[in-house]
């Protein structure tokens, strides 16, 4: 599979989201994520309004669906969402609503693992159910937190090899990367990579962030893209 990147928009302002998916667009970005603080404050409007301004454009709705999810991953799915999120620590029956609904609206559904005591059977999980892609999520809270107690902030690179060989669908990583991290994903198997705090997003204020945040992201866009194919399936 050749590599993909995603911004992770974690916004709490339609107007600025709508801006920062332009700004990364034009570096390169292939695909756009309505993420929880966006649809926490916008909901399906700013789904319907990111789709009207990038149409063909894949969408991911960031929803972290924990119960209710047909319904939820439907009404995504009309307002112009491509992809969905649902949890590994959702009830087995959510999970399968979700995927039951990806399959009868036609969205991709994205089985995210944060907060599972075990990432790597909470990946197989998530495959095993139905799900077309694994999130391999080290939290915003937890990392932070454990920052805050000066041990060392746990990062999705620590398993994600492991996570990889354990499944056959394509994997993401998320949560904290560094610039160098984002770009060196594919290596580890993961052919999605997610852009978002603190590269592209200020994690503190959850705004767009600075210091020349275009040229950044053509600089990923433009490692990750030379990269080539990535092979996926790992688990045997």
């Amino acid at each position: 599979m050749l590599p993909v990147v995603q911004i992770s928009l974690d916004l709490t302002n339609l107007d600025e989201a709508l801006a920062t998916a332009a700004l990364a667009r034009r570096a390169g970005v292939d695909w756009l994520e309505a993420g929880t603080p966006l649809i926490l404050a916008e909901g399906l409007h700013g789904v319907r309004a990111l789709r009207e301004r990038f149409p063909g454009v894949p969408i991911v709705a960031d929803l972290k669906t924990m119960d209710g999810g047909y319904l939820e991953a439907e009404m995504m799915a009309r307002a112009g969402a491509t992809h969905v999120v649902v949890m590994a620590r959702a009830h087995e029956e959510t999970l399968k609503c979700v995927v039951k609904a990806g399959r009868d609206c036609g969205v991709k559904v994205m089985g995210d693992n944060l907060g599972c005591p075990d990432m790597i059977a909470g990946a197989k999980w998530i495959e095993d159910l139905g799900c077309d892609y694994v999130i391999h999520h080290i939290g915003y809270d937890e990392r932070r937190g454990i920052a805050a107690a000066g041990r060392r902030m746990p990062s999705p690179l620590d398993q994600l090899r492991e996570v990889v060989a354990a499944v056959r669908v394509p994997v993401q990583a998320v949560g904290g990367l560094t610039t160098e991290q984002a770009i060196r994903t594919p290596e580890y198997g993961a052919p999605l990579v997610v852009l978002g705090a603190p590269l592209a997003i200020d994690d503190a204020a959850f705004k767009t962030a600075g210091g020349g945040l275009e040229d950044k992201l053509r600089y990923i866009c433009e490692r990750v893209h030379a990269y080539g194919d990535v092979p996926v399936g790992g688990r045997r």
